[in-house]
C-alpha cells in the first residue's frame, strides 16, 4: 500500500504517465477522476493527500471536507475555480504554474486577431458557398492602420505586444497594477479604460478572473466600442458577459469575437454564440504545444512531490504558509 494518495479531480489529455512516473518516486498512488462538481470531488478526494486539479471546483466546501490534503496543485496558471483562502486557512498549500505557454498563448491571440482583420473566416465561408469575390469582405485595413488595446500587461500581453507590434499595430495597454514608467520603456502608450474601449480596434484580454473582474465586459463596455472592431479572449471566459457579447455581435454594436474560452467549459453546443459568422471559437487551446503539454503535466506533480518531501514547492501561490524560521514547510 502506497503512503501517499493522490487524487487527479479531472483532465483532458491521454495519459496520466508522466505524473504516475514522478509521484510514485515518493511512494503516492496517482487516482484519476473526471469531477464535475463540489460532491464528485468530495467523494473521491476527502481523504487525499494531495490533489492534481483542472478546471474542477475546488471550493470552500470542498475544502473544508479535505482531511488530509497537503497540497493543491493546479494544471494551469489561474486560480478562480481554487479557494485559495479558504485553502490558506486550512494550511494547505496552493500551487500553480506560472510560467509553462506564454509563447503558445500570445501567438494563438495573434493567430485570431489576425483571422479576424484580414477576414479569414469570413472568406473561407464565402468560398464554401461558392462565391469567388475578394470584394463581398470589403473594407479591410492595413495592420498599421489598427490600434491593438491589451487590458492587462503580464507575460503573455507583452510577447503578444511585441509580435504585434513586429507587424504594424499601434499598441495601448490598461492595467491599473504597472505604472506607466514600465510600460513607457516598451514603446508603448498606458491608456485608461474608457480610452482603451473608444480607440481600439482590436482588443485583447490578459487579465485574471476575479471579483473586479468579472463581466469586466458587458452591454456598457460594447457599446463604448467602435462597431468595426472586434474583441479577442485567450485569458478567461468570465470577463465576458456572453449574453451582452451575443446581442453586441447580433445588434452589430462590434464586428465579431474571437474566443479560446467560455464561461462555462465544457460548453453546450445549442450555445447561441456558435450560430454566429462573426464569431470564432476555440476549444480552450491557446496554451498547448507539445512542448508546454510536458511542463503543464510535469510542473504541478513534481511540486506535490517536494510537497509531500516536505520541500518548499516552486509554484506555491499562498508563500505565508512558508515557516520564516526555517524556510520549509510543515507537512
Amino acid at each position: 500500500m502506497s503512503k501517499y494518495k493522490v487524487v487527479v479531480t479531472d483532465y483532458n489529455w491521454p495519459d496520466l504517465e508522466k505524473e504516475e512516473n514522478i509521484l510514485k518516486k515518493v511512494d503516492a498512488e496517482l487516482i484519476p477522476a473526471q469531477c464535475r462538481t463540489e460532491e464528485e470531488v468530495i467523494k473521491v478526494a476527502a481523504d487525499a493527500d494531495a490533489l492534481l486539479n483542472q478546471y474542477a471546483p475546488i471550493s470552500a466546501k470542498v475544502i473544508v471536507n479535505l482531511t488530509r490534503c497537503k497540497v493543491i496543485a493546479r494544471y494551469g496558471i489561474g486560480l478562480d475555480n481554487i479557494d485559495v483562502k479558504a485553502a490558506t486557512e486550512k494550511g494547505i498549500m496552493v500551487v500553480n504554474v506560472p510560467s509553462y505557454c506564454e509563447d503558445e498563448v500570445s501567438d494563438h491571440a495573434l493567430a485570431l486577431i489576425l483571422s479576424h482583420a484580414r477576414k479569414v473566416l469570413y472568406y473561407n465561408l464565402q468560398v464554401k458557398r461558392g462565391i469567388w469575390d475578394w470584394k463581398t469582405g470589403k473594407p479591410i485595413f492595413s495592420l498599421s492602420e489598427q490600434t491593438l488595446g491589451l487590458v492587462g500587461f503580464g507575460k503573455i500581453a507583452r510577447r503578444l505586444a511585441r509580435k504585434a507590434k513586429c507587424l504594424g499595430f499601434k499598441i495601448i495597454v490598461f492595467d491599473p497594477y504597472i505604472s506607466k514608467s514600465e510600460i513607457d520603456k516598451k514603446g508603448i502608450e498606458k491608456v485608461d479604460f474608457n480610452k482603451l474601449l473608444k480607440t481600439s480596434d482590436v482588443i485583447s484580454l490578459h487579465t485574471p478572473l476575479n471579483r473586479s473582474t468579472k463581466h469586466l465586459f458587458g452591454e456598457k463596455e460594447f457599446n463604448q466600442m467602435k462597431p468595426s472592431a472586434f474583441i479577442v479572449n485567450t485569458a478567461r471566459g468570465g470577463l465576458i458577459d456572453e449574453r451582452a457579447l451575443y446581442n453586441a455581435l447580433i445588434n452589430k454594436k462590434i464586428k465579431g469575437a474571437a474566443v479560446d474560452v467560455l464561461e462555462t467549459e465544457f460548453p453546450d453546443a445549442s450555445n447561441p454564440l456558435f450560430q454566429l459568422d462573426n464569431l470564432i471559437a476555440t476549444p480552450h487551446v491557446a496554451f498547448y504545444s507539445k512542448t508546454s503539454l510536458i511542463k503543464l503535466q510535469t510542473k504541478p506533480a513534481l511540486d506535490i512531490a517536494r510537497v509531500l518531501k516536505g520541500e518548499v514547492p516552486e509554484g506555491l501561490v499562498n508563500r505565508e504558509l512558508i515557516q520564516k524560521t526555517t524556510g520549509k514547510i510543515s507537512v
